[in-house]
Order: C-alpha cells, then sequence, then structure tokens
C-alpha cells in the first residue's frame, strides 16, 4: 500500500490475541509495526512471525501501567523505525467480581491498565504526530459499555471512560491533522473470553452465544483488525470522534 511507505504504528497488548492480529493486519499492509506488550516473550514471537512474512516488526517490552517504561518505548521506536504517527491502544484486562467483592486494589488496576494505560500511550505518541501533521488513533473498548455486565462493574466503567476519552481527544486533535476513534468489539473469540467460559461466566457456552448472534458466528480478531486497518488510512480522514461497533449485531 503506497500511503504505508514511512508510516509507523505502535500496537499496544500487541502479543495477542485482538492487538496480534491488529499487528498482523497492519505489517500486512505495509506499515511498519512496533508490538508493545507487557509479555516481552509473546511480542518477540509476534514481531518474529510478522518478519518471517516480509514485515517489519519490533517487539518492545512494555508495561502500560509505567509510564517511563512507555516514554522508553517510543524513544526505541523512533529510533528504530521512525517517528510513530499511528497507535493502537489494544492492551486490556478483565475480570468478573460481584460488585461488593471488588477491592480497591482491583478496581484501581483495572483503570491502570484500560483507562490511564491509553492516556498515558496517547500522550506519549501524540508530540510526534503533531510534528508529522498527521496521525491516527483507535482505541479498542468493549461493548459491554453499551450493554453493561453484571459482575463487570469496574471493567465496563474502564472501557466506557474510553469512549469517553476517545470523543473528547477527537475534538481536540482533529485541527491538528489527528483523528481519534474506537472500536468496542463485542463477543471475540480471545484468550480472555475463552477464560471466561472456562470459569463458567458464559451459561451455556460460546456456541450458545454464537447461535444468539445476528450473524451466528463468534467475532474474530481478524474482524477487528480489519476496521483498524480501515480507520488509519488516508481514506478514513473524515472519520473521528466515533464508536465504530464491530460486534455481529449484537449491539446496535
Amino acid at each position: 500500500m503506497t500511503e504505508a511507505l514511512n508510516r509507523t504504528a505502535i500496537v499496544t497488548g500487541g502479543g495477542s490475541g485482538i492487538g496480534l492480529a491488529i499487528s498482523r493486519r497492519l505489517a500486512a499492509d505495509g506499515y511498519a509495526v512496533a508490538l508493545f506488550d507487557r509479555d516481552g516473550a509473546s511480542a518477540e514471537s509476534g514481531a518474529k512471525e510478522i518478519n518471517a512474512s516480509d514485515g517489519n516488526a519490533i517487539a518492545v517490552t512494555v508495561d502500560v501501567t509505567r509510564r517511563e517504561m512507555i516514554d522508553h518505548g517510543v524513544a526505541e521506536v523512533r529510533t528504530r523505525l521512525g517517528r510513530p504517527t499511528i497507535l493502537v491502544n489494544s492492551a486490556g484486562i478483565s475480570s468478573t467480581d460481584r460488585f461488593l467483592s471488588i477491592t480497591s486494589e482491583q478496581w484501581n488496576r483495572i483503570l491502570a491498565v484500560n483507562l490511564t494505560g491509553t492516556f498515558d500511550c496517547c500522550q506519549a505518541v501524540v508530540p510526534d504526530m503533531i510534528a508529522d501533521g498527521w496521525g491516527r488513533i483507535v482505541n479498542i473498548s468493549s461493548s459491554s459499555a453499551h450493554s453493561g455486565q453484571p459482575m463487570m462493574a469496574h471493567y465496563v466503567a474502564s472501557k466506557a471512560g474510553v469512549i469517553g476519552f476517545t470523543k473528547a481527544l477527537a475534538l481536540e486533535l482533529g485541527p491538528k491533522g489527528i483523528t481519534v476513534n474506537t472500536i468496542p468489539p463485542g463477543f471475540v473469540d480471545t484468550p480472555m473470553l475463552r477464560e471466561s467460559e472456562s470459569r463458567g461466566f458464559l451459561g451455556e457456552g460460546m456456541d450458545h452465544h454464537a447461535s444468539l448472534t445476528p450473524v451466528r458466528r463468534v467475532g474474530r480478531p481478524e474482524d477487528i483488525a480489519a476496521a483498524c486497518a480501515f480507520l488509519v488510512r488516508e481514506e478514513a480522514s473524515y472519520i473521528t470522534g466515533q464508536v465504530i461497533g464491530v460486534n455481529g449485531g449484537r449491539n446496535t
């Protein structure tokens, strides 16, 4: 893709699940990609796979709850791949607990990764976008922010915060040539969803929920990656501050 030439993307949570699918897709589209992940081994494995397929990727061990690691990682990307002007915030964690059982530590941890981590990564990368006069930010939120979800008050709150943050940032950065959008996935086959199923939190299981989904299947990480790939392109320059649901019709 011609427009991808000399464009560098950072994908947080890039070592597994949705983040890895996004990293693969952006690399296939011609972007240089830095996989940020607190699990350095998974990031290395993902980058190695991408490079074996003629992509250009590096792995950077980053815990998004530590601002100094984010800043160091962004500096490494500038040195090795060039100024990053695409950021996909996919790093996230979930937890399932009854409201009265949620501890302040659990609450703070969920917000630190899902919301504050998104804020810090944006703040670290936006100066490069402003300097370039061009930028794309895609924040991965959750369809649970639309519908709510019992026993996940802390997670839902964090992802709803990501949606509000996206809308505010889009208005501020639009005049600088930077778009900011959010994709809230719904019922996507990821390690996080499989864990929920194994713990009995999906009731009758994934197949049952797939049968209730209008398109009659479980989402794939590649579905999210495809939407993300469009939002970072030049032809999506008039789309900002938007919530682009990718959920098989489960939320409309």
